[in-house]
């Protein structure tokens, strides 16, 4: 499935993802599209086949502090957001633990991983043994392999507790830390987003510094730190509108991912969950990867019809638009507006010099053109250009026929100079709906 990797109508951000039994899970909040509020009063949970990662089923709502025309809240002393969350299996329970908008957190579990979860408690403590004012904010829990359970969170600063492994919900006297990770330089200090993962014995502090597109990464050999931090993992607003980043890694099939999530609706909400493939060096580091529209794709088809907001690349003020459950678009296309995918695999024909190119747009009354340039948007070699008309259709146009894996680069610009492009400099072009190359 390629990114986002749930169905393009779905936003789950802050996404935590799960291996159990033969599935992957992914839990996160659940995002409101043209909402201006981070966030939902539901979660929802998704999960895929570890053989078919092209195949995620939603299990539907399963926690809420609302009532709705299916369920009641669950959650009696407040009725705000449903922030970041994380689930842990224990003693063959699993264990919901949430963050709650400007309200006490809580711990809930299910004999399912995929819910419904119920209430057990808010996070017991004393006041000595929890900061963050006992909202646990963005928490990520780790049932290390002695049974001990330890729960990470925070927001400007990291905090760290032991819970009892008897209940889950209760942080033992003496174990908190505050500041785990060392003062950074500004931007590279904790802001927020808490995760944690055990791997090769040792302990990978995921979370999102100062500037909050990033996911980086801090290890220690030991649960409480200090961790001693490494570097990004991904960044959400290379080459595209950037906004806050929460995720974190998961094995599936012995591939290591990153999940993380992308804006949309020209805003820093409405949030669509997005993985990366990731390599962890011998020396236990991990280099940054890049964004990708692949998803759990090794390449992209071109020939299929390809959906436009399924764009990696986004310079230029053009941006994501959901018109309706079934319609997004990229919108505010102007002259300069880069569109790019990464990657597609056209195969190895060489029988034909050319092939066709289509777009599907939505007019907006100018007339334009798009550069069609694969490898890079800058200097790569422009393979064909396609005009396009004042109102919606399909536009056409033949291209040079390529072979092997390239990305493709849309540069949009006007067809006319002088008076014309200086009329409408700050007009969009056109909308794009969807495009796709053909032999």
């Amino acid at each position: 499935m390629a990114n986002p990797f749930l169905p393009l109508w779905e936003y789950i951000p802050d996404g935590e993802p799960r291996v159990f039994g033969d599935r992957v899970y992914i839990y996160g909040s659940h995002d409101r599209p043209s909402s201006p509020y981070f966030c939902d009063y539901k979660y929802k949970v998704w999960s895929a086949p570890l053989n078919d990662l092209n195949n995620w089923q939603c299990h539907g709502d399963s926690f809420h502090t609302l009532d709705d025309d299916d369920h009641k809240s669950d959650t009696p002393w407040t009725d705000r957001e449903l922030y970041a969350c994380d689930v842990v299996e224990h003693k063959g329970k699993y264990y919901l633990y949430s963050y709650i908008l400007n309200s006490k957190g809580c711990v809930s579990v299910s004999d399912k991983p995929e819910g419904p979860f119920k209430l057990v408690s808010t996070y017991k403590y004393d006041e000595a043994d929890a900061g963050d004012d006992g909202i646990f904010n963005d928490p990520g829990v780790l049932v290390d392999d002695d049974g001990r359970v330890y729960i990470y969170y925070g927001f400007l600063k990291s905090h760290f507790g032991e819970l009892d492994p008897e209940n889950m919900y209760e942080i033992k006297k003496g174990s908190y830390r505050c500041d785990m990770m060392p003062e950074g330089e500004g931007e590279t200090d904790f802001f927020e987003a808490s995760s944690i993962r055990k791997i090769n014995g040792r302990y990978y502090f995921i979370y999102s510094p100062r500037e909050g597109h990033r996911l980086d990464y801090a290890v220690s050999d030991f649960p409480w730190g200090p961790f001693e931090r490494k570097g990004t993992i991904v960044d959400n607003g290379k080459d595209y509108p950037a906004g806050n980043n929460h995720g974190s890694l998961c094995c599936i099939n012995g591939q290591w991912y990153i999940f993380y999530h992308r804006m949309t609706n020209n805003s820093i909400m409405s949030r669509r969950a997005c993985a990366e493939p990731v390599e962890i060096l011998p020396d236990g580091t991990i280099p940054e990867v890049e964004m990708t529209s692949l998803g759990f794709e090794k390449s992209l088809n071109p020939y299929r019809i390809v959906p436009a907001d399924i764009a990696c690349v986004l310079k230029g003020d053009c941006f994501v638009t959901e018109l309706d459950r079934f319609t997004r678009v990229i919108s505010s296309i102007k002259k300069g507006s880069i569109i790019g995918y990464k990657y597609f695999d056209f195969g190895e024909d060489y029988s034909s010099k050319t092939m066709n190119f289509s777009m599907k747009i939505r007019g907006t009354g100018c007339v334009g053109r798009i550069r069609i340039l694969i490898d890079d948007y800058e200097n790569g070699e422009e393979i064909g250009v396609c005009e396009t008309g004042a109102s919606d259709g399909v536009y056409s146009c033949r291209v040079k026929n390529v072979t092997g894996r390239h990305s493709v680069f849309f540069v949009a610009e006007h067809i006319y100079d002088g008076w014309y492009e200086h009329a409408f400099k700050d007009r969009s072009i056109f909308e794009l709906e969807a495009f796709s190359f053909m032999k």
